[in-house]
């Protein structure tokens, strides 16, 4: 028996389409709840969407929903590019595709992107295991079999 509710998962999906996904940083609010933070939200009540993170290159963060005003699910992540990529035009070329991905996911897996994602020379892999409930994953960007990027998130329905 699952406790996740079940507009959960495509709320999950519009919110990572209307934040970093489909607007980048450009959707992050003014004044963050922690400095030198990103901090970006989407509200659909009764949910609230909100993303805090730190860093570029390499990051760290947590998504958090709210129902009600009470959070009731969560995920944490941390990864980023290669720490030998450092030009920020292969930077923003990465991320630009990992936004492509995270906008590919759906509702049936909507922690990161899809299991596998190829254009522009690079190809995008997460693999979860588990449920809403609770799960952890790995995603990858690669170009011609080279590592580009890694991240790690796990997460669940908090209880």
């Amino acid at each position: 028996m699952t406790n996740v509710p079940d507009d959960l998962a495509a709320f999950l999906v519009e919110a990572k389409r209307r934040t970093y996904a489909g607007l980048d940083d450009d959707a992050t609010i003014a004044v963050p709840l922690l400095g030198g933070s990103r901090q970006l939200e989407h509200r659909a009540p009764p949910y609230a969407y909100r993303d805090i993170y730190f860093g570029m290159g390499f990051f760290v963060g947590q998504e958090t929903v709210s129902k009600d005003d009470r959070v009731i699910w969560s995920m944490s992540y941390s990864g980023g590019a290669r720490p030998e990529i450092a030009d920020r035009s292969r930077l923003l070329a990465i991320y630009g595709f990992l936004r492509q991905a995270l906008l590919a996911g759906d509702v049936a897996a909507p922690y990161r992107g899809p299991p596998v994602l190829a254009a522009d020379g690079m190809t995008y892999r997460t693999d979860v295991e588990g449920t809403m409930e609770r799960f952890h994953g790995v995603e990858t960007i690669s170009q011609n079999d080279a590592l580009l990027y890694e991240l790690r998130y796990s997460g669940g329905l908090l209880r």
